[in-house]
């Protein structure tokens, strides 16, 4: 059934009347006040800040390439532009941001967009932190009715003589903004205004009632008094740096934003190398308009996400909006106090020093990049507090990636165990030969190597202290995890970090054929001729025979030791609950591992093993409630998609259906679940496919097809499959060639390997 565009096209258009109408009028209420706090703090024109916002709206929202992101003028970049307009001039500035909205239109032509996200978050969290510090110091002084000084250092100095010298009006109305701002989000009732919006309302209407003398806005004419852009005059070297510095912290900005709007929503994902290109050309027309930069804002995005947005229509509506309002009810704008927009500019300023951000890092061991990009912004300047916290960030991930832990412990009363994990270089040296002097002459040790990489330096040092314990008396068992760095560099192979391949030659093997004793090496399967002698190419048959037999506790230990510190993370996350995507219905034989064959882990299959992967018929006789119980829980809790029957070859519940069943009371009892297959085998006569392998393995492949008949006669299953809601597969694997055959239209045919190319 198909859906004509027609209804499409109504539904789109109710999906906007309903959900990002509203949205845009929010998002346009938060705009405004925003707009016009940035462009203060920039020190352009008011009527600069609302044509950013105006653009950003109209053209980035429609051709951006996230459906939430809201562009606009920010605050992060209204420092940057002061110090432009205070070097340049106004209109050289708008120069200035349409040649940076050029090189974001070339640089998103590159496709180099997610080269930006290669920039530590450290350093762009420190440099907004710092930038927050600057513009709350700035305003600060505003708001206490004085005026800020040039630098950092000069407003902290200048602050006391702020504090005891004014108390004035402006004192009185920036205290009222910022206490509106902070009670207003608490008030449930009260949330459905943006908080911006009500605090400059608030203030407006408190100093007209009292009739405060207070600096008020001017719009100076709206946009009629639009300057155009002039050629910036000076050394082209600082103009070209200024143009490069306003293009990537816009465009930074604006990536890191459409990146996190992605865990905003359910729609599409953002297009990141069209989200810079829609940024280039929104800086262009802004630019050439006479506005502010333009980049995604975190605070509008956000706003525009949870106001219940679902398409760009929210972003460009809200544009026209501001448009709208700052055309025809300019006179109100001229009402706000400039004290009010500076208490708002400086609660923006102290949010964008965001401890989530800060706790976030701390996880990562980032945070002296995070407090040293802001200090070096606050203190020096924005160029070199990024080209410094840049610095400590890769020099941090150097010390990361040639980090390298080494773990001596003794085992026993003369066996020693040494775990080397990390990347093994030259810089590791001193620490893993300090570690290795600790052990005894003469006594065994288990080497595991856990490394990502080994240099010569490293490997040359290692296999020094091996040969020289060894011709001492003792012994030594390397055994490598991952890559093979330490064989291959005996076999004086050449190997590459990238195309190491991933070693999976412990974990699936049977404990028949590991080494005894819990000495944990690869122990590979001991092959031996038909003769007796060696299988070294002789033609001859070859058999397995196993080293040792470990139990079950050997095994959990096997578990405890290696695969337990890795996989821990993965349970922890998933102790509270279980979300599967298949209910698996297959044979308790011991030679089925569902999640071997399926490669599948933990959490990914909800399992039902017994006897011949029987579904017993509702209402059958003999009762069985066991695999009913398994099928409702999987579908009506867990609310499984797939239901997967898989047979497998040589199957002995099979076999006893065939010949005589067992004397076993309960096995007999079992198995006449089974008769519908023996049935259906019999109504089918030979087998004409050319890949069976006789009556037994073709009957084991008709009871996948029978058991999903079974499991139609549950009527919960029925109803959910009848409705698309849930889909039975059948799977029947051949042991002998360990290979997946898959159910397609009553025939089975052997899944396709993936291959990979280059």
């Amino acid at each position: 059934m198909t859906i004509s565009d027609e209804t499409i096209s109504r539904r789109d258009w109710k999906s906007v009347l309903r959900h990002d109408v509203p949205a845009s009028v929010v998002v346009f209420l938060v705009a405004v006040p925003l707009s016009l706090g940035v462009a203060v703090a920039s020190g352009a024109p008011l009527a600069a800040g609302l044509i950013a916002a105006v653009v950003g709206g109209l053209v980035v929202g429609a051709l951006g390439g996230s459906v939430v992101q809201v562009s606009g003028p920010t605050a992060g970049l209204s420092l940057v532009v002061a110090e432009l307009v205070h070097t340049y001039g106004w209109r050289a500035t708008c120069a200035i941001t349409a040649m940076a909205g050029l090189l974001q239109l070339g640089l998103g032509a590159l496709r180099v967009a997610r080269a930006a996200l290669g920039v530590s978050p450290a350093v762009v969290h420190g440099m907004l932190a710092g930038l927050g510090v600057l513009i709350a110091l700035s305003q600060l002084h505003i708001v206490l009715g004085g005026s800020p000084q040039r630098s950092a250092l000069g407003n902290v100095l200048e602050l006391p003589a702020q504090i005891v010298n004014n108390h004035t009006h402006a004192v009185l109305i920036g205290v009222l903004t910022i206490a509106v701002l902070l009670v207003w989000g608490r008030i449930p009732r009260l949330r459905a205004v943006p908080a911006p919006l009500a605090a400059l309302v608030i203030a407006t209407l408190t100093a007209g009632v009292s009739g405060w003398d207070l600096t008020r806005v001017d719009l100076g004419g709206g946009f009629s008094s639009v300057q155009t852009p002039l050629a910036p005059q000076g050394d082209w070297h600082a103009i070209a740096g200024a143009v490069l510095l306003v293009a990537l912290l816009s465009g930074v900005e604006s990536l890191l934003t459409a990146v996190s709007s992605n865990r905003l929503h359910d729609g599409p994902r953002a297009d990141l190398d069209r989200e810079l290109t829609a940024q280039g050309v929104g800086n262009v027309v802004s630019g050439v308009l006479g506005g502010l930069p333009v980049a995604g804002v975190v605070v509008r995005t956000t706003t525009n996400a949870r106001a219940g947005a679902r398409s760009r229509w929210s972003t460009v509506l809200h544009g026209g909006w501001v448009l709208l309002f700052t055309t025809a009810f300019a006179w109100m704008i001229a009402l706000i106090p400039l004290e009010a927009l500076a208490a708002l500019l400086l609660f923006i300023g102290v949010q964008m020093v965001n401890l989530g951000h800060v706790r976030n890092l701390r996880n990562h061991r980032e945070v002296p990049v995070y407090v040293v990009t802001m200090a070096g912004v606050v203190l020096i300047g924005l160029a070199e507090g990024v080209a410094i916290g840049l610095a400590l960030a890769a020099l941090l991930a150097l010390r990361r990636l040639a980090w390298v832990s080494v773990d001596v412990r003794q085992d026993g009363e003369r066996r020693w165990r040494v775990v080397v994990t990390g990347s093994l270089t030259f810089l590791g040296v001193p620490r893993l030969t300090e570690a290795l002097r600790a052990i005894p002459a003469g006594s065994a040790v288990e080497l595991d190597l856990h490394l990502d990489f080994m240099d010569n330096a490293a490997f040359v040092a290692l296999h020094d202290w091996r040969l020289e314990h060894e011709r001492a008396g003792g012994e030594v068992d390397v055994d490598e995890t991952h890559g093979e760095w330490y064989s291959a560099a005996i076999n004086g192979a050449r190997l590459f970090p990238a195309r190491i391949p991933p070693r999976h030659d412990r974990w699936w093997l049977p404990w028949a054929y590991r080494r005894p004793d819990g000495a944990h090496s690869y122990g590979s399967l001991e092959v031996i001729g038909a003769d007796g002698g060696s299988a070294a190419g002789d033609g001859d048959a070859v058999i397995c025979e196993p080293q040792g037999v470990p139990d079950l506790l050997k095994g959990t230990r096997e578990f405890q030791r290696r695969t337990a510190p890795m996989a821990r993370p993965l349970f922890t996350r998933m102790a509270r609950k279980q979300s599967p995507s298949h209910l698996f219905i297959t044979c308790a034989d011991s030679r089925i591992v569902p999640n071997i064959i399926t490669a599948s882990g933990p959490g990914d299959l909800f399992t039902v093993r017994n006897i011949g992967n029987l579904v017993p018929r509702a209402g059958a006789v003999p009762p069985d409630d066991s695999v009913a119980a398994a099928i409702e829980y999987a579908v009506n809790v867990l609310e499984v998609r797939t239901i997967t029957v898989c047979g497998h070859s040589g199957c002995g519940a099979m076999a006893a259906l065939l010949g005589e069943v067992p004397d076993l009371p309960a096995l007999r009892a079992w198995l006449r679940h089974g008769r519908q297959t023996l049935a259906r085998f019999v109504a089918a006569g030979p087998g004409q496919d050319a890949d069976d392998a006789g009556p037994l393995d073709r009957l084991c492949r008709i009871n996948v097809i029978q058991q999903l008949d079974n499991l139609r006669t549950h009527p919960l299953v029925d109803a959910r499959v009848r409705a698309g809601r849930l889909e039975l597969t059948g799977l029947y694997f051949d042991i002998g060639a360990a290979r997946v055959h898959a159910l397609e239209q009553e025939r089975f045919t052997p899944v396709p390997e993936l291959r990979t190319t280059g």
